[in-house]
């Protein structure tokens, strides 16, 4: 029989990466289980509700993963056009903070929608990431200059000088994603040692003005001998005494009254305590693995803006999961930071997972290509 010559098809189909939608879904759940034992008392003598905290996390988990679904099916090229109404959007909305915010705790970072309450400076690390990732996408080729790397950082000044009136921290991870993109993009590292030397230089001259934040370096140095310090303290009490594997689920003594707010900022201590060291190490282990599936997309992306996107929420992850756990062990002086996805707080995990449907429909475009 005549053989039909062979024809080589090269078939496309899209990818989806199941592989970080499942690690998002266990860290989202491990989040809630550890919200519920860390909560559960301070819930109970507050709202006389052991599920109060956790109540309200479930329902903003449950819009995030809407919201996450519904980004994750768009083109991600329509927030190029997007883009500068949302960065205006979200320094409108920080701008309204510093007039008509709710205050919580002694810190007005929350407007109110009617029997809700929003954050608007985690809208603007989604914004910020969008917006920056449109406008380095298009300069790449002028990168490699050091007036076009400034020019490309003012531009989030704005939204920074905003939020840094009530929350110094969050302004200080939009200005890491800034400028984590703007070193992603550049050729050259030179640029960014200087920059790198002035922050330092101009970070001691503000420290130096004002005696009070000195005083929080020296809390940080000696917090046993600060009334300040007593958070600091008890979440090393928590962290000592998990040992390796720690007291187990639910039998956290700090999380009793002695660690105020655990379930906020401090929230790692009470699973080093319950879980150890190796639930420690797990959980560091999973956000390793995050930001390695954000890798991967990035490098496989189909144009530089997907690129840059998954860059700039890979950024935002890892500077906030390493200013939590520094802070949590002492490493760094306190600077209120939540533990992505595990922390309490609606408006973070919303946005949050709606910037993994970012992320998801960045990696819906990369094409795999069969023989």
């Amino acid at each position: 029989m005549g053989q039909r010559p062979e024809k080589s098809r090269e078939m496309h189909r899209k990818y989806f990466d199941y592989t970080l939608l499942f690690i998002i879904i266990f860290l989202v759940g491990f989040g809630l289980v550890m919200l519920y034992s860390t909560s559960s008392y301070n819930a109970q003598m507050k709202f006389d509700d052991l599920a109060y905290y956790l109540k309200k996390q479930l329902f903003a988990s449950l819009l995030g993963f809407c919201g996450m679904f519904v980004v994750a099916q768009l083109d991600y090229h329509i927030w190029i056009k997007l883009s500068n109404l949302a960065y205006l959007v979200a320094l409108i909305l920080c701008i309204a903070v510093i007039f008509v915010g709710a205050e919580y705790n002694g810190s007005s970072r929350w407007l109110m929608l009617g029997p809700l309450s929003f954050q608007p400076s985690e809208l603007a690390k989604m914004a910020v990431i969008l917006f920056l990732a449109k406008t380095i996408f298009q300069v790449p080729g002028q990168m490699g200059k050091f007036s076009t790397i400034l020019k490309v950082i003012a531009l989030v000044i704005p939204i920074f000088g905003v939020v840094a009136y009530n929350n110094l921290s969050t302004a200080i991870i939009i200005m890491g994603i800034a400028v984590c993109l703007c070193f992603v993009a550049s050729p050259k590292i030179k640029p960014f040692i200087i920059m790198g030397m002035l922050v330092v230089a101009i970070g001691v001259v503000f420290v130096l003005q004002e005696g009070y934040r000195m005083e929080r370096f020296d809390i940080w140095l000696h917090p046993e001998a600060h009334e300040k310090g007593y958070q600091t303290l008890q979440g090393l009490y928590a962290i000592g005494s998990g040992g390796l594997f720690g007291k187990g689920l639910g039998e956290s003594m700090q999380k009793l009254g002695f660690l105020p707010e655990a379930q906020n900022d401090m929230i790692f201590s009470i699973i080093c305590e319950e879980l150890g060291l190796f639930g420690a190490v797990c959980v560091i282990f999973l956000f390793a693995l995050l930001l390695w599936r954000f890798l991967i997309i990035a490098n496989h992306a189909s144009d530089l803006y997907g690129a840059l996107i998954v860059v700039g929420i890979m950024a935002h992850i890892a500077i906030q999961v390493i200013l939590n756990i520094a802070v949590v062990t002492n490493t760094i002086p306190n600077t209120g930071i939540t533990l992505p996805f595990i922390s309490y707080g609606g408006t973070s995990v919303a946005i949050l997972l709606t910037e993994m449907g970012l992320a998801l429909s960045v990696s819906r475009g990369t094409k795999l290509e069969m023989i």
